[in-house]
């Protein structure tokens, strides 16, 4: 069992291209004997956002603090404190933050080969 804060991990900038102002805390993954689900938490920075892109796997999304936007192809769906977001394999997504707080959330996303968490981080 692994029990710790989550401002015990490290709030890594994202490498995706595209991505502005977006810090990443890698809670849970396999490299913490995680078989199945990774747990990230996500910070978007006022006027921030991720890329907009897709992946070949399932996200579940759940809004902790803040409001935001996310992008589903040419859909734009507000969000807040809260909300919870289901993506769909194959989906292009992008989250925005417009607003002036903190967008946080955390996504959970099957533990897989093209899901490694050392692709999203800046060294």
């Amino acid at each position: 069992m692994i029990v710790r804060h989550y401002t015990e991990v490290a709030a890594l900038p994202v490498a995706m291209e595209g991505a502005e102002d977006v810090l990443i805390r890698n809670l849970i993954t396999a490299r913490d004997g995680a078989p199945n689900f990774a747990m990230r938490v996500f910070d978007v920075a006022p006027g921030g956002h991720t890329p907009l892109h897709q992946h070949d796997y399932e996200h579940e999304i759940f809004i902790l603090e803040g409001r935001g936007e996310v992008t589903e192809g040419r859909r734009i769906l507000s969000l807040e404190q809260g909300s919870v977001v289901f993506i769909r394999p194959g989906t292009p997504h992008q989250f925005r933050n417009p607003g002036d707080e903190v967008l946080r959330f955390i996504c959970l996303i099957p533990i897989q080969p093209s899901s490694d968490v050392r692709s999203l981080e800046k060294d």
